[in-house]
């Protein structure tokens, strides 16, 4: 059979060989797909690539046949026969490369550091201390004053298990656990707490706020309306509203937050937008600056940290301390009786009754809520003791 297809046993070897070839580059492109993109790669990559290695070798070897050695008899039939059938091979052992180099990846980057793993890989990693292993638990909550996410978002990071290098502090562990599902999940906001061997004590999620209504400070609103706006007006710009008939009145001041065509939403007080919503109007342009209210919800919308109202309870930790022990940023402090303080002293004093208008991570909000609201338990045990 053989020798009717026209070819030999040393075309036989040659073919095992560029089979040999072609698996090991499949196994190759796996493996590189796997460490660096941590996922793995479609099937007809890893075809592409082991025909690609079989090809460049018969195309080297009929170049130099052609030009060393005069030969040109690439269409005779034990030619033909030998390179289908060395493309054949190459397609036929492409998977089991693929799988060979896939399973290498997943194993060896377990042990030099990987990210994230599924199965039982991570704990035989934690189990030799190479690596500090961080699993979600399948408890996952949500954080106040932010949307939560969605259910099927919670589903695929519960259990999952990131790998991360030793010798890191749990604030630094912390942080890069937070960033991974930011990346990896597309998550806003994550409120996590993590014991001293990187065990999830608690874990919150939350969806980045979207649209217009965000960055939308008190007593304001965006309205739609069909204007004439100046050429050169765009989101950010300060205009006044005046009326097209005669005679011309300004009936309003507002900053331009989209434009379409001849339709532009403004931001402006709330009464001003319910009087000004769908009519026609003609804008001019102010040389004034963005006002500072707006550009601080604009910031705080895109960082990591937010605001909260607390409510100090009776006997809580909090009542009897200082502005100084809470750990976060006080902003304002609205008593029981009284004008509302902004930015109050360090040593202000802080009683049942009082809210605090508090910025900081959710994390940081979350134990401050558990201090207004909470007695203090360590003074407890300090009683006690005594």
């Amino acid at each position: 059979m053989v020798a009717v297809l026209g070819i030999d046993v040393v075309d036989i070897a040659r073919i095992v060989g560029l089979s040999v070839l072609a698996g090991l580059t499949a196994a190759v492109v796996a493996f590189v797909y796997r460490v660096y993109f941590r996922d793995r790669v479609a099937t007809g990559i890893t075809v592409l690539a082991a025909i690609s290695s079989v090809a460049l070798y018969l195309n080297t070897k009929t170049a130099f046949a052609q030009v060393m050695q005069g030969q040109t008899d690439l269409l005779e039939f034990g030619a033909v026969v030998f390179n289908v059938t060395a493309f054949a091979a190459a397609v036929a052992v492409s998977p089991a490369g693929q799988r060979v180099g896939d399973r290498a990846a997943m194993g060896t980057s377990a042990f030099l550091g990987a990210r994230e793993i599924e199965g039982d890989v991570g704990q035989i990693v934690q189990a030799v201390g190479r690596v500090v292993a961080v699993e979600v638990p399948d408890t996952i909550h949500d954080i106040d004053s932010y949307d939560p996410v969605t259910d099927e978002v919670k589903a695929e990071v519960a259990g999952k298990t990131f790998l991360f290098p030793r010798r890191l502090t749990v604030e630094d562990l912390r942080g890069r656990v937070a960033n991974r599902l930011k990346d990896d999940y597309d998550i806003g906001y994550v409120d996590v707490d993590l014991a001293a061997d990187g065990t999830v004590e608690y874990i919150a999620l939350g969806r980045r706020a979207s649209g217009l209504g965000p960055t939308l400070g008190p007593g304001t609103a965006a309205a739609a309306v069909t204007a004439d706006p100046p050429n050169a007006a765009s989101p950010g710009d300060l205009v006044q509203v005046w009326t097209r008939e005669e005679p011309h009145e300004r009936v309003a001041t507002g900053e331009i937050r989209g434009v379409a065509g001849d339709t532009v939403t403004l931001a402006l007080d709330d009464q001003d937008a319910a009087k000004i919503a769908g009519n026609d109007y003609r804008l001019v342009t102010l040389p004034g600056e963005q006002a500072a209210e707006r550009q601080f919800v604009s910031v705080l919308r895109a960082a990591d940290e937010t605001m909260a109202a607390v409510d100090i309870a009776e006997n809580a930790a909090l009542a009897g301390k200082t502005v100084a022990d809470v750990e976060t940023t006080v902003a304002a402090i609205r008593p029981v009786s009284g004008t509302i303080t902004p930015i109050p002293r360090r040593n202000r004093a802080l009683a049942a009754g009082d809210t605090l208008y508090v910025l900081g991570r959710p994390d940081a909000i979350r134990r401050v809520e558990t201090a207004a609201s909470k007695p203090d338990a360590t003074a407890g045990k300090a009683t006690d003791d005594a």
